[in-house]
């Protein structure tokens, strides 16, 4: 044995080869603090061992190396910039003096070889991987970039055009995809792996390639000709601007970087990279993204030990009302493989149901995703009925007929009596009480809300919502049924609203008001849109959303939380849905929306809704980017401030998720609690009572200005 270590170990083998081989103690391999010490002290004993001729790297485990280990990035990057600077500096040193081995290196790679496990492969002198590999500088997704050396070595492996669009995007690559590109010198099959690499590894000690000649144009600068170089980087800097856009800086990052490295050598271009990354390490961006990241592990995490303890498979699921949204989720238990039967009361919503589902598929069809078989398969796994008991052997029942309690109520109690005693049986409302739904139900223990967000097939997230006589039982059954149907699931406990709608309707109330006191719909929009990040701006959602189902929520949520959510006088919302402007669903709301002389979706202000708002509004008024964004998000964020203080939800991680998947919150900050954390809590004490005479929604909870005096985080609360 060379070295032995917790997480790696080498030997050497016959004829003066040796292997590396990674074989952390948890169920991947990741560059932790320990991992990159090791490394550094086995290329130390590797440097000094002569009978060594040739090294093979290699996992001892089903994927090669995923990554650096993200849960030490929070403490790394709360250290002072230099010492940020100093670590990523000292651990890309690590990388080079592995690099600068005195014989040829190979890495074997199966799996995923990510982020630094692609950085570990870059660094030696040849790549042989299976048909099982993925390979990728994912970094841009935690808002960073490569910092071991990546926007170095693969840019002068690959040329720098494709180097920056794998880091600028971070997808990854399949083995035959990076091998076309250069990234890779043979893809064999698993069995084969460790056999390839040994016969290249040999051929590189017998000089068959000039692996030395490899390493130095590893570490010369880029070979590009002023001109190319020009082309290239300019092309790089416009996609990323339209790509990316301004919330974004680590793609810009990167392009900067490669393209000033492009005339230096490793050394040169290494300063620059540890430097960018330290930038990107301190910004607020990448600490929201990085707190994605980890939220969303916990959420996942959450969800398969739930999923693990439910004792009922779902092996059938029925949808009790058709239409777009019935016809989503049979869709969505479709195309997973668990067959639906489809309910409705009339022929026409099955028919519409049928063709939601073939018009997703076909979509697929075109785009390449989903084939002819795919189609047909996921098609048939959908049973339309207008019979009730063709749904007698469904494990699940998810009802998702119109939003009205006591319809909702009557279909239940109805289900009751035809499906088997251990069915069990949820409700896809948006807005009414789980509790209340339940005193319909002789077993309210096998009920829950199951909230799906529409478009179903495009959004992640399902809120699944407890009743007070819900079974912890029922729970985890529908969170496994959940992560069959490729959703995430977060648990909610009830009341009005539930999570994601209890703290949309104070930001929508919060726009309301906005407008009467004299705001332009569009300079809203264009504020939360192109400042705030948000995906549509409040006018815009609310016509997606439609005018009838906002203002008939906007009263559910009155009647259960009157003290903050009592109806606006003269709400816009309300003005337009009594004139019959519901938005998208036909056509005119605060927009109007067409189609542009190509046959593209259009939408334009609509004239007519100034016209109708005129008379409730006070004269126009422009106001300031800052008090938008206040007067809109301070009402979100109490709201959800509440939420958590009263149990609804059970973290703030699973807060800014739920959000996240099902709101569409920008990204880059990272959720509600990561937002006004950022901004810190003693400055959002001071916002929020900045405009605390405009209501209740504006006013804090006396925890907040606890949390504010004490310094504490809503993240280091027990999740």
């Amino acid at each position: 044995m060379i070295y032995e270590g917790n997480s790696l170990c080498a030997k050497l083998l016959d004829n003066g080869l040796a292997e590396l081989v990674f074989d952390a103690k948890g169920s991947v391999n990741k560059f932790d603090r320990q991992t990159v010490q090791e490394l550094d002290e086995v290329t130390q004993a590797l440097t000094n061992n002569s009978e060594v001729k040739g090294l093979l790297v290699r996992s001892a485990k089903s994927t090669f190396i995923v990554g650096a280990d993200i849960t030490e990035f929070t403490e790394l990057f709360d250290m002072p910039e230099n010492e940020v600077l100093d670590w990523v500096t000292k651990t890309s040193q690590v990388f080079d003096r592995f690099e600068d081995l005195p014989f040829p290196t190979i890495a074997a790679i199966n799996g995923f070889a990510l982020g630094g496990g692609c950085e570990m492969t870059l660094v030696c002198d040849l790549r042989v991987a299976d048909t099982t590999a993925s390979i990728g500088l994912p970094e841009v997704k935690l808002g960073l970039m490569p910092g071991f050396g990546g926007t170095v070595r693969l840019p002068r492996l690959i040329g720098s055009d494709n180097a920056l669009e794998w880091m600028t995007t971070g997808r990854d690559r399949k083995a035959a995809k990076a091998m076309a590109e250069g990234a890779i010198d043979s893809v064999v099959a698993p069995e084969h792996l460790i056999e390839a690499a040994k016969s290249m590894l040999v051929d590189a000690i017998a000089g068959k390639f000039d692996w030395k000649a490899r390493r130095t144009l590893k570490q010369a600068p880029l070979t590009l000709g002023k001109n190319e170089a020009m082309m290239s980087f300019s092309t790089a800097k416009a996609m990323v601007a339209a790509q990316a856009g301004k919330h974004y800086p680590a793609p810009h990052m990167m392009v900067d970087t490669v393209t000033k490295a492009a005339g230096l050598d490793r050394d040169g271009a290494l300063k620059l990279e540890n430097e960018g990354f330290t930038t990107l390490a301190k910004s607020d961006e990448a600490k929201a993204q990085v707190g994605i990241f980890l939220a969303d592990q916990l959420v996942k995490s959450k969800g398969k030990k739930q999923a693990k303890a439910a004792n009922k498979e779902i092996k059938q699921t029925a949808v009790l009302g058709a239409g777009i949204m019935g016809g989503g989720i049979a869709y969505q238990s479709a195309v997973k493989g668990t067959p639906v039967v489809m309910k409705d009361i009339a022929q026409p919503a099955l028919d519409l149901g049928l063709s939601e589902a073939a018009k997703i598929l076909g979509k697929g069809m075109q785009r390449g995703k989903v084939d002819a078989a795919k189609m047909a398969a996921t098609l048939n796994n959908i049973v339309p009925t207008l019979d009730y008991s063709a749904i007698k052997n469904a494990d699940l029942v998810i009802e998702a007929v119109v939003e009205n309690p006591k319809v909702k109520g009557i279909v239940l109690k109805e289900t009751e009596q035809v499906v088997a005693d251990d069915a069990i049986i949820c409700s896809n409302t948006s807005t009414i009480s789980i509790n209340q739904l339940a005193e319909n139900m002789e077993k309210p223990e096998r009920f829950c809300g199951m909230h799906f967000f529409n478009p179903v097939h495009k959004m992640p997230l399902v809120e699944i919502i407890r009743g007070e006589k819900t079974s912890e039982e029922t729970i985890n059954t529908v969170v496994a049924a959940t992560l069959k149907m490729g959703k995430t699931p977060i648990v909610v406990n009830d009341c009005p609203g539930f999570l994601v709608n209890r703290v949309l309707f104070p930001y929508f109330a919060g726009f309301s008001k906005l407008v009467l006191d004299g705001a332009d719909f569009v300079a809203v929009d264009k504020v939360m849109e192109k400042i705030f990040g948000w995906p549509m701006g409040p006018a815009y959602l609310l016509d997606v959303v439609g005018m009838d189902t906002a203002d008939h929520a906007s009263s559910v949520m009155s009647d259960g939380i009157p003290e903050r959510m009592q109806k606006i006088g003269d709400d816009p919302v309300t003005c337009l849905y009594k004139a019959e402007r519901l938005g998208q669903k036909n056509g005119k709301g605060f927009y109007n929306f067409g189609v542009d002389k190509r046959g593209r979706p259009s939408k334009t202000p609509a004239p007519e809704a100034y016209e109708l708002l005129k008379p409730v509004c006070a004269d126009e008024k422009e106001f300031d980017k800052d008090e938008i964004i206040a007067r809109l998000m301070v009402p979100m964020a109490n709201e959800m401030i509440r939420c958590l203080e009263e149990g609804i939800v059970g973290s703030a991680a699973e807060a800014d998720m739920a959000l996240l998947y099902g709101l569409g919150f920008p990204p880059f900050r990272g959720g509600v609690f990561r937002y006004i954390e950022t901004m810190g809590l003693s400055n959002f004490v001071a916002l929020a009572d900045k405009y605390a005479h405009l209501g209740p929604i504006y006013q804090i909870t006396d925890g907040v200005r606890e949390m504010a005096a004490s310094g504490k985080s809503y993240f280091e609360l027990s999740a």
